[in-house]
């Protein structure tokens, strides 16, 4: 059935309200009754399949917060008709100095271009006003410096003599301006990794903030009886709320709890400044030996300690970097860990006759080593990162090296308010590419839920690549974009057959579904799982059956999922559970009984996922809010950008699974503690067998007589 509600058509167990615009158009679609929901209403949407040739089946991951390094996704789409889901590279500069992948971009999200102003191209704020991707062969161009550039051959960048297309040619139908070798590129160069943000980072930051600009002390006092007594204090006042969020954060991964307050209110032109404090003598001798200067600073600790002295002490305008401060053990510190990332800087002494000389680190290279700086050692303030009106000029060696074809891959791209964009330093020119030209897509709404793929030939190539001579054998996760046993699976069986491959060849996978159906290849697993090769996570969003039937229409029940995870340990299958969401005042408060649960059905491990809301699905999930719980939806967004730095999504490596600040904090807390009553997590787990692969014969091969 369907009904109307507020202007829109909802069918019955589906996930999405509504169909936004496909990226991308389907033909030959296939219509399936899987028979695994029954819907007589001719209204209703019946799921479609259509084959999905593909020339490998094996994909592979490098992010850092993923467990996994290669996985296999039998289907595209999900007929599990949740209200959510996920997943490219290029780096973009962000107005607040900033960076993000282009993939992670969206409509209306503020970044840098550049606008021509007198004698200069100066660099200006723009902002996102479309965002799409395409599949078209790519190009690899490489630059004197060591940057690359991977783009269709119809992008263009902006070189000392104009802009040029990628590829092209000197004459007939291809003629038009494109780069050669002798072309110069416009920018600054590659931008700088993230140093890790680890313990030491941590410790380096709050060393730089806290002996920046904070009061840490002991006083002593009488008391009104007339003994003596002490008085601890710690007290961090910041105008900028994101440095003092950050370093009560990282207060808290120490476990060292602090109290807000309002320090001073707003007056006139002068900002507010809220400050964080601590009176107890254990907490304040804690910060104390946080802050104490290492012996031998590891890199990470160096690159804390200059952002938050930064943060706390620096500043940039004019194109000038500085940290000032007057404390010469402190510059000295400074002059140091700059000298271990190799920036060069003068420090200028500034006498004062009424009060403490200072000293001046002043920072020079230009905006390259700016940029450089802002984005190795990752300063809190925002504010403090802004190169409006610079103009586009640098020393960097850009000068193109090689252009080399690639295979034909998909590309993301944007338009843009000034018509460009800094492209991992480069100045880039909105593509020539459109829509149009897209080979196949989804639209992230109704059409991902009853428009399917599957990889027909998934077993073949499975054991094609398996038979490499260069192939390295590593765990596969199967599922790790859309469930592996979609309702679907029953009669297709394209991840039983790839199971079977896995067998054979004795090669380690680990299985995430929400699918009791992953039962009925227990055979298969069992096999494995006796020779180290295999475990199972089922995910487990909630325990009410009511708001599973909301939340994940077409979704095996709770129950079902806690009698899967019973079957697979009874039967010695390494099992977990994944409390994923995890949806901030909705499904949150279940997260202990979820553990609980889970544990009571024999899983040895567990972990969790914050919801996510990339791209469009952002835009799903707060249709389906505003439907089902509109009286707690605005409450529950306002939760989700707490966690996600002020947005929606936060799509950085390292936060984008857990989230950050207070309330991600807390919720981290929980599961631990959790975790640790239920004797979970309590060992490592063994790590899956690689040494028992045994390859399949190349095909073709011929056998050779043993003589």
């Amino acid at each position: 059935m369907r009904r109307t509600i507020t202007g829109r058509l909802t069918f019955t167990g589906r996930g999405a309200l509504s169909n936004p615009p496909g990226r991308f158009d389907l033909q030959k679609l296939e219509a399936v009754d899987d028979g695994w929901y029954l819907e007589d209403s001719p209204e209703s949407i019946a799921t479609t399949l259509e084959p999905e040739r593909a020339r490998s089946v094996i994909s592979h991951n490098d992010s850092p917060d993923i467990p996994f390094e290669q996985s296999i996704n039998p289907y595209r789409g999900c007929e599990h008709a949740c209200s959510y889901c996920t997943s490219g590279d290029t780096p973009i500069l962000l107005a607040d100095g900033r960076t993000r992948a282009i993939s992670e971009l969206r409509v209306g999200d503020e970044i840098y271009g550049t606008r021509r102003t007198g004698w200069y191209r100066r660099y200006v704020k723009s902002r996102v006003l479309a965002h799409w991707s395409t599949i078209k062969p790519a190009f690899r161009t490489t630059l004197e410096d060591g940057t690359t550039l991977v783009t269709s051959g119809d992008h263009r960048f902006l070189t000392e003599r104009g802009w040029k297309f990628v590829t092209g040619a000197e004459w007939g139908r291809a003629r038009r301006p494109h780069l050669t070798t002798s072309n110069k590129l416009m920018g600054t160069g590659a931008f700088a990794e993230p140093v890790c943000t680890n313990d030491d980072y941590r410790r380096g930051y709050l060393c730089g903030m806290i002996r920046g600009d904070a009061h840490l002390g002991t006083v002593d006092y009488l008391r009104k009886d007339g003994s003596a007594g002490k008085s601890h204090r710690f007290r961090l006042a910041l105008c900028d709320q994101e440095a003092l969020v950050r370093a009560r954060n990282y207060l808290l991964n120490f476990d060292i709890s602090t109290n807000g307050s309002l320090f001073q209110a707003a007056v006139g032109s002068r900002r507010a400044m809220h400050a964080i404090s601590a009176h107890s003598f254990t907490r304040v001798q804690s910060i104390r030996g946080l802050i104490s200067w290492p012996t031998s600073p590891a890199r990470e600790w160096s690159a804390g300690f200059i952002a938050g002295i930064f943060d706390a002490e620096g500043s940039f305008s004019q194109t000038v970097l500085r940290i000032k401060n007057t404390d010469a053990e402190i510059i000295g510190w400074i002059r140091e860990c700059l000298r271990a990332f190799n920036f060069t800087f003068v420090v200028e002494h500034i006498h004062h006759e009424d009060r403490k000389p200072i000293d001046v680190v002043r920072l020079t290279g230009g905006l390259r080593e700016h940029l450089r700086f802002f984005h190795t050692v990752s300063p809190a303030i925002s504010r403090k990162l802004h190169i409006d009106g610079q103009a586009v000029k640098s020393d960097a060696p850009l000068r193109v090296v090689s252009i080399e074809p690639l295979k034909t891959m998909r590309l993301s791209d944007i338009t843009t308010e000034t018509g460009d964009f800094i492209a991992n330093g480069v100045v880039s020119h909105n593509c020539y590419a459109r829509p149009s030209h897209a080979y196949m897509g989804l639209s992230p709404g109704l059409d991902f839920e009853t428009r399917l793929f599957y990889k027909a030939d998934a077993a073949k190539l499975l054991e094609a690549e398996l038979a490499r001579p260069d192939y390295v054998c590593k765990p596969i996760m199967l599922g790790a974009n859309t469930d592996p046993y979609q309702p679907v699976e029953r009669r297709m069986q394209v991840t039983r057959s790839i199971l079977e491959v896995l067998a054979r060849t004795r090669h380690p996978v680990t299985v995430v579904t929400k699918s009791a159906l992953v039962l009925r290849d227990l055979d298969v697993l069992t096999e494995l799982a006796g020779q180290g090769l295999a475990s199972v996570a089922v995910s487990v969003t909630t325990l009410d059956a009511e708001l599973k039937r909301r939340l994940e229409p077409r979704d095996a029940s709770p129950q079902a999922r806690l009698r899967t995870l019973a079957a697979l340990s009874a039967a010695g299958v390494p099992s977990g559970v994944l409390v994923a969401p995890v949806i901030p005042a909705l499904t949150d408060h279940e997260l202990e009984g979820i553990l609980a649960a889970a544990a009571a059905a024999g899983v040895r491990w567990a972990g969790y996922v914050l919801l996510r809301l990339p791209y469009e699905i952002k835009d799903l999930f707060t249709e389906w809010l505003a439907q089902h719980y509109p009286e707690r939806a605005e409450h529950v967004m306002s939760l989700i950008r707490a966690m996600r730095g002020g947005r929606d999504n936060d799509p950085r490596f390292g936060s984008r699974m857990r989230g950050t600040g207070p309330y991600a904090v807390l919720l981290r807390n929980r599961f631990r503690i959790a975790c640790h009553r239920l004797n979970l997590n309590s060992a490592a787990r063994d790590p899956l067998n690689t040494a028992l692969f045994c390859p399949p014969a190349p095909a073709g091969a011929q056998l050779r007589l043993g003589l």
